[in-house]
């Protein structure tokens, strides 16, 4: 298993086993105040939807994570899970605003 990779409030975590259904873009989230979007842009990936978690599977050696306000990270092949980081406040958890 790989370390997680993280970017703003992204972060990708290895798995065994993707699930769910093909998306037809590659999209992993996009910002509540700007509207900014992490995306892959460079290598073959492809992402799933399973009860509303996003699964990513990199088939390239590698494929680049991006967004306006990150720098561009590179994702090794593999499957990931992608998960919205959130915090704590008193008033219960929330995600974190990109």
């Amino acid at each position: 298993m790989m370390q997680p990779i993280r970017q703003g409030d992204v972060i990708l975590t290895s798995i065994q086993k993707i699930e769910g259904k093909q998306l037809p873009h590659l999209v992993l989230a996009e910002g509540e105040v700007t509207g900014h979007k992490h995306r892959i842009n460079d290598g073959k990936a492809e992402l799933y939807e399973k009860d509303g978690t996003l699964y990513l599977r990199v088939l390239s050696q590698t494929a680049t994570l991006t967004h306006e306000e990150h720098k561009p990270i590179q994702i090794p092949q593999g499957d990931w899970m992608v998960r919205i980081q959130r915090e704590y406040e008193p008033q219960g958890w929330r995600y974190v605003a990109d």
